[in-house]
């Protein structure tokens, strides 16, 4: 896997659609592949073609070329499954890659990749739609412990291209959502072919797919880049409704979220060229994480030592977690160190191979 400074700088450069300045195409397509962002060349290939090796841009068509067709199989199994679930009176709200497929315009539809399809229903709804599914042919494939705090289960068909990962609360951890209200306050209705949906409002779909990178994923904590949630965050900036940066702000609630996010919004602004206010992207703590996730991008050894870099935010993690816990739990001192096995599990992530991760 090719991880090193010009194949970043390059890629980035490839992806805001700069002109190809000394770019060693072998790395850079690596670094493409690896973080699942070579059919976002389409545009890049389609602008430079003339400039541009055969091998470069057929190679990049050919991906873009096999991704509409896969995208176009998911939205034909997206809209089974939503009419599925809407028979038995069920709207589900579409996450991340599944909210993308109902909004891009047709021909845009092949430039994001994705593995599955994430679909939300309301906590009451959760047993009726995984029965739906089942209905139509769909088996279970896993479904998270009775006991555990975020419940969702993976179903999957033979014939298809991807799986459907059912959930029942927005990505990440329930008390990042508390000061949010209700889901539905912030997503509107949307035909989805014969099927109905609800999609989340821009910003709100912006800070959830940020909080699942940063905190679902664990990304803050180990330092990760996605870059191709950072394309495609740039893409809704970029979209005729565009991103409210002050509505995404008043969102974010305690020192914690805010690190993470402005963290986000920093790499944003500096790797993809989004106009970010100054002062979502001026605090020093979201510049120190940023050079961070820039430095074991490039060189992946000092993923473990730059561990050592979640202390910044420790004591406002334990705030947070402190705050949300019943009165009668055990809470734990705002700088007291991570149990042995939350180590264990960032050391055994921080030197995993993660696809779409750089």
């Amino acid at each position: 896997m090719a991880r090193h400074s010009a194949a970043l700088t390059s890629l980035c450069n490839c992806l805001r659609g700069m002109p190809p300045v000394d770019v060693e195409w072998t790395s850079v397509i690596a670094l493409a592949n690896q973080t699942l962002t070579t059919p976002a060349l389409i545009d890049f290939v389609d602008k430079f073609a003339p400039i541009l090796s055969e091998d470069v841009c057929g190679y990049i068509r050919q991906i873009h070329r096999r991704n509409v067709l896969r995208n176009n199989r998911l939205v034909a199994q997206l809209e089974e499954a939503v009419i599925a679930m809407n028979d038995l009176g069920i709207t589900p709200i579409m996450l991340k890659g599944a909210s993308t497929l109902v909004t891009a315009p047709e021909e845009r539809r092949g430039v994001r990749l994705m593995s599955d399809l994430d679909i939300m229903v309301m906590p009451d709804d959760a047993r009726l739609a995984v029965s739906a599914l089942c209905a139509i042919g769909y088996d279970v494939d896993y479904e998270t412990p009775p006991e555990s705090p975020r419940w969702h289960v993976e179903l999957n068909r033979s014939q298809d291209v991807g799986t459907i990962d059912l959930q029942r609360a927005a990505p990440g951890p329930a008390y990042l959502y508390q000061s949010f209200g209700h889901p539905l306050n912030h997503c509107v209705p949307a035909p989805l072919g014969r099927g109905r949906v609800y999609i989340p409002a821009p910003t709100y779909r912006a800070l959830m797919l940020i909080i699942h990178d940063q905190f679902q994923d664990y990304g803050y904590w180990l330092g990760d880049l996605d870059l191709r949630h950072l394309v495609e965050l740039r893409d809704m900036s970029n979209s005729a409704e565009g991103l409210d940066w002050k509505e995404l702000a008043s969102l974010v609630s305690g020192e914690l979220m805010k690190n993470a996010v402005e963290t986000q919004l920093f790499a944003l602004s500096e790797l993809l060229g989004v106009e970010i206010p100054q002062e979502l992207r001026s605090r020093l703590i979201p510049r120190l994480q940023f050079m961070r996730q820039l430095m074991q991008a490039r060189f992946p050894a000092t993923r473990v030592p730059f561990l050592a870099m979640m202390m910044l935010d420790l004591g406002n993690y334990r705030k947070m977690a402190n705050d949300t816990i019943q009165p009668t739990a055990r809470r734990r001192g705002l700088w007291s160190l991570p149990r042995m096995g939350t180590l264990q599990f960032l050391l055994k992530a921080a030197v995993a191979v993660r696809a779409g991760k750089a």
